[in-house]
């Protein structure tokens, strides 16, 4: 059985669509379906079945997929142990990253990364920091970029690698865009844009509130920053962003309160780490701050 069968799958599993999984394998849509069908020969059981435009997994396919994963990263493992002792960086490397650090911090580090080592095959998978967090803990990721949660987890491992100033902000033409010495107080009287609560920026900007025994007016929760940053430009309401995401159509709003969150990578100690994850730690490890 094809290795590629498995990976086609669980990436189906993770995405729900035909389409979406070619596009993170960078095949073709009739290649994933080839290699879910061969699957299906195989065990002799039906994976998927359509649903209006997409596809709904079988019962089967759920059993199946814990253990495809379990074989996958026991498979990892092996790969791993035998690249050390070849003492070569090479083979696949699963790492996760949120869209912010995705596309705000790693581009260039990467860029050198695949320049100095190319043969190692990144698969990178964009997820909120949250998820990836979990994702490392249970090894389906052996290396992940994300905003570090305000409580750490003693079973991972943390490297600190930038500094994120988050701020207050609204459109330049909002009310409190005109204002001065703004207090938290102030903002409560207007709707926010807040990431979901479960997010690690959200609880750091709740954390504050709560300081002073406020509470904020939230009216809509996203979790992409970039989604967020858009409805905020539009004059929907205030939010609170990463200083790096300020530009013209937004309004830094002018309230005395010192934020930041720390983003950096994280990784499970106790699991096998493979040379291409090795590389990777040691070139951002002596990197500072963007």
């Amino acid at each position: 059985m094809n290795l590629a069968a498995f990976e086609a799958f669980v990436k189906v599993m993770e995405t729900g669509s035909i389409s979406m999984a070619a596009d993170q394998l960078f095949i073709t849509q009739p290649a994933v379906t080839k290699r879910i069908h061969s699957l299906e020969e195989y065990f002799g059981v039906k994976l998927f079945e359509s649903a209006g435009r997409g596809v709904q997994a079988t019962h089967a396919a759920h059993s199946l997929l814990p253990k495809v994963k379990n074989w996958l990263n026991e498979l990892g493992d092996i790969h791993h142990t035998l690249s050390h002792e070849q003492n070569e960086v090479q083979g696949k490397l699963k790492l996760g990253t949120s869209h912010h650090i995705g596309l705000h911090h790693l581009p260039h580090h990467l860029r050198r990364y695949a320049q100095d080592y190319p043969n190692v095959r990144l698969d990178v998978r964009f997820v909120d920091s949250e998820q990836a967090h979990e994702q490392v803990l249970a090894g389906d990721l052996e290396l992940a970029f994300l905003t570090l949660p305000p409580q750490l987890d003693s079973r991972l491992k943390y490297v600190t690698i930038w500094n994120d100033p988050l701020v207050f902000v609204a459109a330049p033409f909002h009310p409190l865009a005109q204002q001065q010495n703004l207090s938290l107080q102030d903002l409560i009287a207007y709707p926010s844009l807040l990431p979901a609560a479960q997010t690690y920026t959200s609880q750091i900007t709740l954390a504050e509130f709560e300081k002073q025994g406020v509470k904020p007016k939230v009216t809509m929760s996203n979790n992409p920053l970039e989604s967020i940053r858009m409805l905020v430009s539009i004059g929907l309401g205030w939010s609170v962003l990463p200083k790096t995401m300020v530009s013209d159509d937004l309004q830094q709003l002018d309230i005395n309160l010192e934020m930041h969150r720390q983003l950096g990578m994280v990784w499970h100690p106790g699991r096998s780490q493979s040379k291409a994850a090795q590389a990777l730690v040691s070139l951002m490890s002596p990197q500072q701050p963007d």
